[in-house]
């Protein structure tokens, strides 16, 4: 993947809370398209191996969620987080995390993240295909800037970080903007 890229369409199998629905689990089914997420908007998008895994949890999701408005006075208009689960997990692990300002994409099947490039398998630790941890700087749902973390194969023993995080998409941006300025 690089920048100038468009992104694949495809449609994603959402739970979104509907009101109208009486009981203890008020949620229905509701197909987005990549199109719905990325169209006419300027987005930073950041994939992951798996929802509630230790380095998402901890560094990665808090970092997006907590320097919104720093993204946000760069020009992003949202940042989503997607990771190869379904609906249900994404939707949970954004109400534990507590999340306010990103979102969350759930790519259950992987059809996304194989059609991007990034489907690896992770056997070795039992997850079956997942994500392989990247991050881009999408506008109108074409790729912009691309950040993929070194070592992208199956199986890979290490789950590299860095690349992706906040702080260099954050700093990748800024810079972006200063050459603009210049």
């Amino acid at each position: 993947m690089k920048a100038g890229v468009t992104l694949p369409n495809v449609t994603f199998k959402t739970r979104v809370r509907d009101e109208s629905i009486e009981g203890p689990n008020p949620f229905r089914w509701e197909d987005k398209t990549t199109a719905d997420y990325f169209a006419g908007k300027r987005v930073v998008l950041f994939s992951l191996p798996g929802a509630f895994t230790p380095t998402c949890s901890t560094y990665q999701l808090p970092g997006f969620e907590n320097g919104f408005g720093d993204f946000a006075a760069q020009g992003v208009d949202a940042i989503y987080c997607m990771s190869v689960n379904d609906s249900f997990v994404m939707n949970k692990w954004a109400e534990a995390q507590e999340l306010e300002n990103v979102g969350v994409i759930p790519d259950g099947s992987g059809e996304f993240t194989r059609k991007m490039g990034m489907l690896v398998a992770k056997d070795n630790l039992g997850f079956g295909a997942r994500s392989w941890r990247y991050a881009a700087v999408v506008n109108d749902g074409v790729v912009e800037g691309w950040f993929e973390e070194p070592g992208l194969e199956d199986n890979h023993g290490a789950d590299p970080y860095g690349v992706s995080s906040p702080e260099t998409v954050l700093e990748w941006l800024k810079g972006q903007s200063a050459e603009s300025a210049a």
